[in-house]
């Protein structure tokens, strides 16, 4: 019933936001009542709550699944931005959650002690694996974990959340799958542009440069 309950509800708060939310929607399509929802869950906000926590408790939980420290570094990040792209495909309750929560300047998000708990091991991942690519010499030194992570959510969330807008601009489709696996190769050549080591100046020198100098 608990189950039933939270998937209800995250339909509920995705497709109308916190305010526009209704419980007797939520108990209807749960098969539940009201009663039972406040028992099982509480009131309207810690239903809200409880239903971003377990949202972002669900990405994180995917994510662990990939098994990122067994890649080589510059691998397992490329791996993150596509897992990344294609859950937030899959998922477009989790774009519209945080769009709402956005809006409410995380007013909500800010009681949860669960959703910092979450995010603390991920960025000590991401941090391990940019070590050992500076290590190897795969990665160049320097990266940010959070900010790394930040900029990956975002080439693929700000696509994905505006495509209507932006297909209507540049008169394409966006979400048309050949648009869809462009939009992928063309962040995977950012990202590992992004990533890789800076090579010295004479190495990208014209070859009759190089002859002059010598």
């Amino acid at each position: 019933m608990r189950r039933r309950i939270l998937e209800a509800a995250t339909a509920e708060f995705a497709n109308h936001g916190f305010g526009g939310a209704r419980i007797d929607r939520i108990a209807k399509v749960a098969g539940a009542n009201k009663r039972m929802i406040y028992y099982h869950v509480g009131n309207k906000e810690s239903l809200y709550l409880k239903v971003l926590e377990d949202t972002y408790d669900s990405i994180r939980a995917a994510e662990r699944l990939l098994n990122l420290e067994t890649l080589a570094p510059l691998q397992a990040l490329i791996r993150l931005l596509e897992f990344t792209w294609h859950y937030y495909l899959d998922h477009p309750e989790f774009l519209a959650l945080l769009s709402i929560e956005n809006m409410h300047r995380a007013r909500f998000l800010k009681k949860s002690r669960r959703v910092k708990e979450l995010h603390s091991p991920f960025v000590a991942l991401i941090r391990d694996i940019l070590r050992r690519g500076e290590a190897d010499g795969t990665l160049r030194p320097g990266i940010d974990p959070v900010q790394l992570y930040i900029s990956i959510a975002s080439l693929c969330w700000f696509y994905l959340s505006n495509n209507r807008t932006l297909s209507t601009i540049f008169g394409r489709d966006l979400l048309d799958p050949e648009a869809k696996k462009a939009r992928l190769a063309h962040m995977t050549d950012m990202l590992e542009a992004a990533l890789r080591p800076s090579q010295p100046a004479l190495d990208r020198a014209p070859p009759k440069l190089l002859e002059f100098n010598r």
